[in-house]
């Protein structure tokens, strides 16, 4: 297992680090492949805040907890990630296969406005720049999975190729614990 652990407003000490590795020992009985965790602590004013993502089997699984003392946070960050992946390994025994081929990528681009000079007439300042680019493996899925993954996840959405179509969809999280799902129309 490959762990990244990095501290912010905090210096990093052994016996932390130590105690960050034998708890994810514990989550990592879980998987078959090796898995990448990031750990990200911070202390904020009094509450020290541990923050884990774990990349494993092709899922991203995250999860982040706070509390006065950093140990605290991370026992309770990890209890969350290993219940987290037991009700993911549940889900995944009772469904079916996963469908599908390889992994296609797809660019993601997030854009924003030029900021209108007075100099500039409004329709030229009217540009749009692209402040961050990320590339995105499109694992195929089908409906179900990808709402267990957006759970896991815990983003406002995911995007993927669903198994079923063969095409791009959107699934987001709706403010009343339910979601929506946004389909291509040809």
């Amino acid at each position: 297992m490959r762990v990244t652990i990095t501290g912010r407003h905090m210096e990093m000490t052994d016996a932390l680090r130590s105690h960050i590795e034998g708890r994810l020992e514990k989550v990592r009985g879980h998987f078959d492949r090796v898995i990448d965790a990031e750990v990200v602590l911070s202390i904020e004013k009094h509450r020290h805040i541990a923050e884990i993502t774990l990349h494993a089997n092709g899922v991203h699984i995250h999860g982040k907890e706070s509390s006065s003392d950093m140990y605290a946070s991370v026992d309770a960050v990890v209890d969350k990630l290993d219940k987290q992946v037991r009700r993911f390994k549940d889900r995944i025994s009772r469904g079916q296969a996963r469908k599908g081929k390889g992994l296609p990528e797809y660019d993601h681009h997030i854009i924003e406005m030029a900021e209108q000079s007075e100099e500039e007439p409004a329709e030229e300042s009217r540009r749009h720049r692209v402040v961050l680019r990320e590339k995105l493996p499109m694992k195929p899925m089908d409906v179900e999975e990808a709402t267990l993954q957006l759970e896991l996840a815990e983003e406002p959405f995911l995007v993927f190729s669903n198994s079923e179509t063969q095409r791009v969809n959107v699934l987001y999280s709706r403010g009343d614990g339910t979601f929506g799902l946004i389909e291509p129309q040809f």
